[in-house]
């Protein structure tokens, strides 16, 4: 369990690490919350994984990729040369950068709480120190572990500046403990990492960012529609790293299941829906088998999907939309010249 006191900023030397579970239930000895903490949250994610298993047709949530292992395996897909997004969104910051900052502070005020959703190694966000300047800076993540490292090296780079950590699942619901947001924040959700969400739970995060910004504004970046094959191999790439990201779902779901899936039995499928405007990846079945967990089991024949992600793909018109409908307003974009991605900025 992570450390739950929150200490002062004037007494810090180390990052504050929060630990939350599903719905933002924080699990703390002084939490200001209504809502009493969540005594398993590992039992109520097995729950939920097994339920995909069991669905028809059979799923497992994005959030299973990001075990520590699944972090690192990330990191590495970011700089394959396939993988577009982490690079063109990195050059639309390089070129962009002081603008965008500019037009964010304009919308905050100045030294705004930075607030990092998916935050993963930090890179991202801590690019943004120099022309935001936070107050403070908040790393939300799902794999606490990696997350946590990665905060103990920016705190040695950055002495002064207050860092939290925020272990959470905001799949389902985005909330903080109190505190933790004081003011004015910048909501910065980069990466694509929007498109993992459907349409409708796109727009309830989205919601949620802009009431967690309380008069602030929201930093997203999204990955825009191109043709089929560069959207396809960005998610099956040449060296099979995306593979094995995918594949390491199944090692995650036997740590928290008790299951016997055998990887070597599944192979990685990515393709590119048109109709949903979406790139799908799922894993399949070798042969026919049976797989078993605690309390379950399935038969999958051959061919059969787990389908473990989509990746929705957005025009400039339509994120703006979907902005709209989330409550913001005074929206800005900018992208690289072949209109690969953007990134936006919404006041919140």
């Amino acid at each position: 369990m992570l450390p739950t006191t929150l200490t002062p900023p004037m007494q810090m030397n180390a990052p504050r690490l929060l630990q939350l579970h599903n719905a933002g239930t924080y699990a703390g000895n002084n939490a200001d919350t209504d809502t009493d903490p969540d005594p398993d949250p590992d039992a109520a994610l097995a729950a939920e994984a097994a339920a995909g298993l069991l669905a028809k047709p059979a799923f497992a949530s994005p959030k299973f990729f990001y075990d520590t292992l699944g972090s690192r395996l990330f990191e590495a897909i970011t700089a394959l040369e396939e993988y577009y997004p982490t690079r063109t969104e990195n050059a639309i910051f390089a070129s962009h950068g002081a603008a965008i900052a500019r037009a964010a502070l304009a919308r905050t005020g100045a030294a705004p709480v930075l607030v990092d959703l998916g935050a993963g190694s930090c890179a991202k966000a801590s690019r943004l120190f120099g022309t935001v300047r936070p107050r403070r800076y908040v790393a939300v993540d799902i794999a606490v572990e990696f997350v946590t490292q990665a905060l103990q090296h920016l705190q040695r780079e950055n002495p002064e500046l207050d860092l939290v950590g925020v272990g959470q699942d905001f799949s389902e619901r985005l909330q903080l403990p109190a505190g933790v947001v004081d003011g004015p924040a910048l909501v910065f959700y980069p990466g694509s990492s929007i498109g993992n969400f459907a349409p409708d739970d796109a727009l309830r995060l989205l919601r949620e960012a802009r009431e967690l910004a309380a008069g602030g504004a929201l930093l997203v970046g999204v990955d825009l529609i191109k043709p089929r094959a560069l959207l396809e191999a960005a998610y099956d790439d040449a060296l099979g790293v995306t593979a094995a990201f995918n594949l390491n779902v199944l090692r995650h779901l036997n740590r928290l299941l008790g299951a016997d899936f055998a990887p070597r039995d599944w192979r990685h499928v990515a393709l590119f829906n048109a109709e949903a405007s979406r790139v799908e990846m799922h894993l399949e079945a070798k042969s026919d088998l049976q797989v078993r967990w605690t309390g379950g089991e399935r038969s999958f024949s051959a061919g059969e999907r787990i389908h473990t992600e989509s990746s929705h793909k957005w025009t400039p018109a339509s994120f703006s939309a979907l902005l709209r409908d989330a409550g913001c307003h005074d929206i800005q974009h900018w992208q690289d010249e072949r209109g690969w991605f953007g990134v936006f900025l919404a006041a919140a």
